[in-house]
């Protein structure tokens, strides 16, 4: 059973992941998040001392983890990792088209903004970054692929993947992370003949 406290805390986290997923960690403000979780300043702060930036680690993790469970179903759902990336490739598309373009990834956004900067943000993003390589390593770990090109290609995928969303968003086209998907398959194949 959830409280209400409990339900007050998710709904901040949610819109705050939200918020950064349509314009980025920069872009959205502790009152917006506020505004938008339909809870009070002072509730954010209670949950949050740490303020925006303390929102932002926690609806970043809650972002990494939603894509997870997205990458790992689409990865599950074919036997072969080559058609598992092309088909996570088309599930990107699709909902990147459904929202309209605008709902790309929060993670990306919010790295690209802190660059630079030693931050829990950064290290939020790269640690859900590498959870999602290490999921895909896993699924061509367990197809017969040696461990070290496992790795090298589950991080060609992901950081393919990434940057196609985000011309895909920019473009308002579907096109680049369709390509990608393909192109991907392609690469995963040629490595096992």
């Amino acid at each position: 059973m959830q409280t209400a406290t409990t339900g007050t805390r998710d709904r901040i986290v949610v819109a705050a992941a939200h918020l950064i997923q349509r314009q980025g960690y920069v872009g959205t403000g502790i009152k917006q998040i506020a505004k938008e979780a339909e809870a009070t300043l002072g509730s954010v702060y209670h949950f949050f001392p740490g303020g925006k930036e303390a929102v932002a680690v926690a609806a970043l993790t809650h972002s990494g983890e939603e894509f997870a469970t997205i990458l790992r179903e689409a990865l599950a759902a074919e036997d072969d990792p080559a058609a598992a990336v092309d088909a996570c490739a088309r599930l990107l598309a699709e909902a990147l088209r459904a929202s309209d373009w605008r709902d790309g990834c929060p993670v990306t956004a919010a790295a690209l903004e802190t660059l630079g900067v030693d931050s829990e943000i950064q290290r939020v993003c790269a640690t859900a970054l590498r959870g999602w390589q290490d999921m895909v390593a896993d699924k061509l770990r367990a197809a017969g692929f040696p461990a070290a090109e496992a790795r090298e290609l589950a991080m060609t995928v992901i950081s393919t993947l990434e940057g196609a969303e985000v011309t895909a968003q920019v473009n308002r086209d579907e096109e680049p992370l369709l390509l990608a998907g393909r192109h991907l398959a392609r690469l995963i194949s040629a490595y096992r003949s």
